[in-house]
């Protein structure tokens, strides 16, 4: 049994606890998304040969490559955050993170050294990866645990609000980026926001080695709780919970298909680069606000029913903002980018958080979130590149990511409706009773 100390660390720090899963996700996704434009606006002129379609392709399966590596850290860290405590893995996954982003704006280029350079991409890729399996899931768990009854949602949405502060400073680092002359821009202009990255990881890393332990795993702690292989006791009892996180977690592809896919889409039917960031930075800031908005409604009417209309909003919109796109009205294309994510699929990314966690007892939570949903993201991580080889970013590209979204989102809409609702279950009760 782990020994922790009791009372301080039994102290239930909401809002402490919010800022750091928020800051913390911030810097982790911000490093996350500027792979993820870099992927789309500067790779395949930098690590490929030529800059073509087939480029394009290659670029965006080195984005997915992360979510291959995702799996595999969310089995190792969802051990270690079950066994020795959230805190020490999300303080871990921070400095993981900060190291393989700041390596990528180091890399040689493809004409320094041909093959080896994406290969090198690659590799940090996947250390992006093995990072972020263990973000999010440990900071929603941290933030759920601290969080009084009834306002769960509201307090865990904050881990995936900063996921969207961290998609904004992305998109604003590489806007004065695209700006550059292209010679500038290939050569040291595209690295500037890796390097950028060592400065936020600092102040997060601080602020999340100040945060005490999880209250409800110091209790499991105590009272002999911990599992020696969480892993065995997840997939025993809870297996089905899993496999459900898994189908739900790929509403996320519907946010790579906005923050990636749709960029190169909107620039091959004409709008400016600088203006397709800009979408993505605008929707982005109005999610911050909403995103809190929907947790809350969450904790008022429950998780299932606000995470559904957030999954067929995604959907219903989604062809309209495309079509937009290749439209004169460019504010049109601002109102439906805001439509779509900040009042559509916002919706769903603020609930998740409580209503993937609140399926799992608290000895198993942490590996139960992390390995459900990085299965499920494999989805999200290879949709840019299943849907470009298919034609996404055509002239008929609007169609192909229309039906793909909608796709996914009846797909996780049929698997919320078998989900227990636990918006009234009393935190040291969820995931039990099965």
């Amino acid at each position: 049994m782990t020994t922790l100390a009791p009372a301080p660390a039994r102290t239930r720090t909401p809002v402490r606890a919010a800022f750091a899963g928020f800051l913390g996700s911030a810097v982790e996704y911000y490093d996350f998304f500027i792979f993820g434009s870099a992927a789309a606006l500067i790779f395949p002129h930098v690590f490929f040969p030529d800059a073509d379609t087939t480029a394009r392709v290659m670029s965006f399966a080195t984005f997915g490559f992360a979510y291959v590596a995702r799996p595999v850290g969310a089995v190792i860290l969802g051990h270690f955050g079950d066994r020795i405590g959230r805190r020490k893995v999300l303080v871990f996954t921070l400095a993981l993170m900060g190291f393989s982003t700041f390596a990528i704006g180091c890399l040689p280029t493809f004409a320094m050294v041909g093959w080896l350079a994406p290969v090198l991409l690659v590799l940090c890729r996947l250390l992006q990866g093995l990072s972020a399996a263990g973000e999010q899931a440990g900071a929603s768990s941290m933030t759920l645990e601290h969080a009084p009854e009834g306002r769960r949602a509201f307090f865990t949405s904050w881990t995936l609000t900063g996921t969207q502060g961290g998609q904004v400073l992305a998109a604003i680092a590489f806007i004065p980026i695209m700006a550059l002359p292209e010679d500038l821009l290939y050569s040291i202009g595209w690295r500037i926001p890796f390097w950028l990255s060592a400065v936020v990881v600092v102040v997060a890393f601080v602020v999340r080695r100040s945060l005490p332990e999880s209250p409800e795993f110091v209790s499991a702690a105590e009272g002999g709780e911990i599992e020696k292989l969480p892993l065995v006791g997840l997939l025993r009892s809870h297996w089905r919970d899993v496999l459900r996180v898994v189908v739900l977690a790929m509403i996320a592809a519907v946010s790579t298909v906005f923050g990636n896919l749709a960029i190169a889409y909107g620039t091959d039917a004409g709008l400016d680069p600088s203006v397709t960031l800009w979408l993505v930075v605008v929707a982005n800031i109005v999610a911050l606000v909403t995103q809190p908005l929907f947790g809350m409604l969450a904790d008022r009417i429950g998780r299932k029913p606000v995470f559904i209309y957030g999954a067929l909003a995604s959907a219903v919109l989604m062809p309209f903002y495309l079509r937009s796109m290749s439209g004169q009205e460019i504010w049109v294309s601002f109102v439906l980018a805001v439509a779509v994510f900040s009042f559509g699929y916002a919706a769903a990314n603020a609930v998740w958080p409580s209503f993937y966690n609140e399926m799992f007892p608290r000895e198993v939570r942490f590996s139960g979130v992390a390995i459900g949903t990085q299965l499920g993201f494999l989805m999200a991580g290879f949709a840019p590149s299943i849907v470009t080889a298919m034609g996404g970013t055509g002239p008929d590209g609007w169609i192909v990511i229309s039906v793909f979204t909608a796709v996914i989102a009846v797909v996780v809409t049929l698997a919320a409706l078998t989900a227990r609702e636990t918006a009234r279950t009393p935190t040291a009760e969820l995931g039990r009773g099965r």
